[in-house]
């Protein structure tokens, strides 16, 4: 069975990574694991020049692998873009998947808000929550989402949000 997914989203520098920075521990706090997947429209390394791994893959091999007692790291050329779903079947052995990004997937959303910016969901996105400070939530676009039954939350209810992502997400799914 796949883990649920839940994607963070907003514009550049809304504080979306902060956000999951934060989350993060609160999750782990009620004893989940936690996957995170952050969507990236460039190609990027990795791995070091260098070092064996890196041979390895200049060399040619299509999947390289680094493990440890503690850790598995996997480097591989895909011929395509996976699927977000895809992307979790990588990932079995979690509770939850965290995305940055993903904004135009099906799944639920969580919005980064700042500086009274609109949010960039709309109900129709699966938008399920948005973050923010008390004047970015006060918005009237902002109300009326919440209206609409979208979450609202101070950047400060960490741990409420938590609360939430765990009554609604992974014990919903």
């Amino acid at each position: 069975m796949r883990p649920p997914i839940i994607s963070v989203v907003g514009r550049s520098n809304s504080g979306k990574t902060t956000l999951i920075e934060k989350l993060i521990p609160e999750l782990k706090k009620k004893g989940y694991r936690i996957a995170t997947i952050k969507h990236h429209t460039h190609d990027f390394e990795i791995d070091q020049p260098g070092k064996d791994t890196w041979k390895h893959y200049h060399a040619g091999s299509d999947v390289v692998m680094l493990a440890s007692s503690f850790k598995l790291a996997i480097i591989e050329n895909i011929p395509k873009e996976l699927t977000l779903e895809e992307l979790a079947e990588k990932a079995p052995t979690v509770d939850l998947i965290i995305t940055e990004g993903y904004k135009k997937k099906k799944q639920p959303k969580i919005e980064v808000i700042r500086n009274k910016m609109p949010p960039i969901c709309k109900m129709e996105d699966q938008l399920w929550a948005i973050v923010g400070n008390q004047e970015d939530l006060q918005e009237k676009s902002v109300i009326s989402l919440a209206e609409q039954g979208v979450f609202c939350f101070n950047v400060k209810q960490v741990k409420e949000l938590a609360d939430r992502i765990e009554n609604d997400i992974i014990g919903g799914e």
